[in-house]
Order: C-alpha cells, then sequence, then structure tokens
C-alpha cells in the first residue's frame, strides 16, 4: 500500500503544535493563493479591455479587407466575385474607394481629409454606424443632382459646418494633374447630409461619399482600392484569409482585423503576457518559502526518514513524499486563489465596483475570464511549486539509515 501521501500530510500538518516549519508552509500557501488570485484578476482585465477595443475597431473595420498588391486602384473582376461568393463563412461584402482630398468650405476654411466611397446598399450590412450619426442622416445617393457627404463631427465643428451646406473635394492627383499641366484645379461639390461621431482608437475619422461619387473624385473611373468583408463569425477570419490567398493568390494582400490595427493588438498582447511574468514573481518568492520549509522538514525528520529507509522505502518512494508536500501545498494555493480569482471578477463584472474616470468609453474596469489563461496560470504555479520540491526530495532520498539514526 501507497502511503506516502498520508505521510506528506503529517509532515506538513502537524495537529500537536504550530513551529516554524508549519508557519513557513502557511506562509508558501498564502503566496501562491495572492499570486494566482492577482493573475486570474489581471489577466481578466487585460481581456476585457481588448474585447473592449476589438469592439470599438470592428465598428469600423471589417473582418476581412481585400486589396491589391501592386496598385492602390485595380478593377473589379468577376472571378474576384465569383470566389467571395462561394464562401459560405462570408456574410457580406462591399466594395470601396478612398484616398485624400482637400477640404474646402467658403473662402477660408480648409483641411485634408481622408475620403471613402461606400456602396450604400452594401455598407449598413457590413459596419453598424449609424447609431453614430450626431446631426442629419446617413446617406450619400444623389439627391437633385448633387451627391451627399457625412462628415465627422470633429470637422463640422472646426469648419462650422451644417446639415445642406455645399462643400469642394479636390484630390492629391487633381491638384498634382493642376500643377504639372497648368491648369485649374477639379473640384467635385458635394452636400452635407450629415456628421458622425465615431470612438476612434486608431486611424482618424473619414468623410463618407457615394462609390461612384469618389471614383470620379480620384479619376479612377470603374476602379477600387478593395473589398470589405464581414463574416459571420470574426473568430473564422484567420481561416478564410487562407482560402482566399490560396484562391486569389499573390495580386491581392489579404488582411484580417487582426492585421488592420496588428501593432495595436501585438502590444496589448505584450502588456498582458509582459504583466503575467512580472506578476509570477509573486509566486517564485512563494516557491523559495516552500525550498525552505521542505528543507527544514528533512533536516528535522531525518531519524524519521531513516527509519523508512530501513524499513524498505526506496529512494524514489522517500522522494515521492516530499514531491506530494510540493504538489500539496499547489494544489491547496491554486485552489484557495483560483476561487478568489473567480470571486473578485465576477464582483467586477456583475457590480463594476472599481470605476473608471467618467471621460472614459466605458464606465468600469471591464473582466473576461478565460478558461486558456485559468490554465496558464494554475499549471504555471502548480508546477514551480513541484519544481520546489525537486531539492528537499533529492536530499532527503541521499540520508544514510545509520547515520540518521546514530546520535538519536
Amino acid at each position: 500500500m501507497d502511503n506516502t501521501g498520508f505521510i506528506a500530510r503529517r509532515y506538513l500538518f502537524s495537529r500537536k503544535h504550530i513551529s516554524l516549519i508549519s508557519t513557513l508552509t502557511y506562509i508558501s500557501i498564502a503566496g501562491v493563493t495572492v499570486g494566482t488570485a492577482l493573475l486570474i484578476v489581471v489577466l481578466s482585465v487585460f481581456n476585457g479591455f481588448y474585447d473592449v477595443i476589438k469592439t470599438i475597431l470592428l465598428s469600423s473595420d471589417p473582418d476581412i479587407r481585400i486589396e491589391s498588391s501592386s496598385t492602390s486602384i485595380f478593377t473589379e473582376n468577376k472571378e474576384l466575385t465569383n470566389i467571395l461568393d462561394g464562401i459560405p463563412e462570408i456574410k457580406v461584402y462591399s466594395h470601396y474607394v478612398e484616398g485624400k482630398a482637400l477640404l474646402s468650405y467658403g473662402d477660408d476654411r480648409n483641411t485634408v481629409v481622408e475620403v471613402r466611397g461606400i456602396d450604400t446598399d452594401r455598407f449598413f450590412e457590413l459596419v453598424n454606424i449609424e447609431e453614430s450619426v450626431t446631426s442629419g442622416v446617413f446617406e450619400v445617393k444623389v439627391r437633385n443632382r448633387k451627391p451627399g457627404a457625412v462628415i465627422p463631427e470633429q470637422i463640422r465643428t472646426d469648419l462650422l459646418l451644417s446639415t445642406g451646406d455645399e462643400i469642394a473635394l479636390l484630390s492629391a492627383s487633381g491638384m498634382k494633374k493642376a500643377l504639372t499641366q497648368i491648369t485649374l484645379p477639379r473640384s467635385y461639390r458635394f452636400d452635407v447630409r450629415g456628421s458622425y461621431l465615431l470612438q476612434q482608437v486608431a486611424d482618424g475619422p473619414q468623410v463618407f461619399v457615394d462609390l461612384t461619387a469618389a471614383q470620379r473624385l480620384f479619376n479612377a473611373r470603374k476602379g477600387i482600392s478593395g473589398v470589405d468583408v464581414k463574416l459571420y463569425d470574426n473568430e473564422q477570419a484567420a481561416s478564410v484569409k487562407k482560402i482566399l490567398q490560396s484562391q486569389l493568390g499573390e495580386n491581392y494582400t489579404i488582411s484580417t482585423w487582426y492585421d488592420l490595427q496588428k501593432p495595436l493588438y501585438d502590444v496589448m498582447y505584450l502588456e498582458k503576457w509582459g504583466s503575467y511574468i512580472v506578476l509570477m514573481i509573486i509566486v517564485v518568492v512563494a516557491v523559495l518559502n516552500i525550498i525552505g520549509s521542505l528543507t527544514m522538514i528533512v533536516i528535522q525528520k531525518r531519524r524519521d526518514i531513516g527509519i523508512l529507509i530501513s524499513m524498505g522505502y526506496s529512494k524514489s518512494r522517500i522522494k515521492s513524499i516530499f514531491r506530494k508536500q510540493g504538489l500539496f501545498i499547489g494544489l491547496i494555493g491554486c485552489g484557495i486563489g483560483g476561487s478568489v480569482g473567480f470571486l473578485l471578477c465576477w464582483l467586477q463584472q456583475e457590480f463594476g465596483i472599481i470605476k473608471l474616470s467618467s471621460a472614459f468609453i466605458i464606465s468600469a474596469y471591464p473582466v473576461d475570464v478565460q478558461l486558456m489563461d485559468i490554465t496558464i496560470i494554475l499549471l504555471g504555479s502548480l508546477l514551480l511549486c513541484l519544481a520546489a520540491s525537486w531539492f528537499p526530495s533529492k536530499r532527503a532520498s541521499e540520508i544514510q539509515p545509520a547515520e540518521a539514526v546514530r546520535y538519536e
């Protein structure tokens, strides 16, 4: 019968009196508990902020974007359309044309803007932007032989524009052509139909116009800058990207929602796992206490270990006793710490105990507990506790029975 677990428990938790060894054991368990709970809470908060930023970005970014790898404008072809129509994961796709232009109003009010021509029949299925309209309506179709434009709220405020005002847009290529060919620059006029306000994490706001009007503005004829694709599940973006890349070849650049904002997402991941490494130092300190407490148990129980060896216990069974002590400390610390971490995350998620500044886009710290993070935290802490028992168990297995009982 294997009773190494029973011996390990008796060595760790003596019922007779509280000794220095048992005190160190409790300190070790407390360290593992605090470290595990903090890791769960901190990584869950990072996950929460990641989801908030992702939601904001996906309100204006597509799940997948298709662009030409060689030119800024390319001609739509039937092959591309057939491929997109043949992928069941794709919910909707929409063509667009974009570029920089000079927006002017009156004689002295102007600014450089990013203009985006959209297919209005599909755009609203792709992006949920109508809720962000602050004045007028989000409508860019030709009305009374005049195309419409929807502008960012900041530009409307800076240039003192109102719904119904007429603005002029002059593309960069139009300005270049006027300078090189010594001709008057040709600008295109649009009616301001409305304004919108989006929380911008990256990139600046855009002026939206009709796709055909944008093609005239940028002298693109029937060309497009790219195709935005929305999936039924944005987590399938990477797999759909592989399918598209294999079918479209190297003539097209395929970007997922992650690729479009890769530097920002990478920084958030770096911060998250950097925090994981730093907070694991708390567990490492607890592990050092485990080494100390188990080593002292080996010294204190030297005679008992000698008797066990003389009774026929092998070196592997002696090692097992002290390895199980490290395992028990890890299991208790991880169990209590995991429970406390889950409880704190649940309280924050349900009641928003810790608030954020009123100027922020959400009222309280967001929390998202992920199974993979919990697994990594608990396994990491448990493995460190097991590693801490390696030296004491090795030392215990090397005790000679005759030497252990000689002076007892």
